[in-house]
């Protein structure tokens, strides 16, 4: 697992409108060999008690690191795999 400090993206929705989001960390499986990558609204605070969390499955498109396609997670199996990544990275920010 890959922590990525202060790294923002941009995802335009539907409409064409930019959101800004922070990574906060992303996975490779070497079973499957779908990487993932788990982020936040940017301006979130980290001190909020619940924070909205954002998962997708990604591929890299090129060789600079700002071009990759985000698709959406669909299995129950991969999101029970976030979901558990995503609670060892919070008790790991806890302690």
């Amino acid at each position: 697992m890959a922590q990525e400090e202060n790294e923002r993206i941009v995802i335009p929705d539907e409409e064409g409108n930019e959101h800004l989001f922070d990574v906060l960390f992303t996975f490779d499986v070497d079973e499957t060999g779908k990487s993932y990558i788990v982020l936040t609204e940017a301006g979130e605070e980290e001190n909020e008690e619940e924070t909205e969390v954002f998962a997708f499955r990604f591929e890299d498109d090129g060789e600079e690191d700002s071009d990759i396609s985000l698709f959406p997670i669909e299995t129950d199996e991969e999101w029970d795999m976030v979901e558990e990544m995503v609670e060892t990275f919070s008790a790991g920010e806890m302690e």
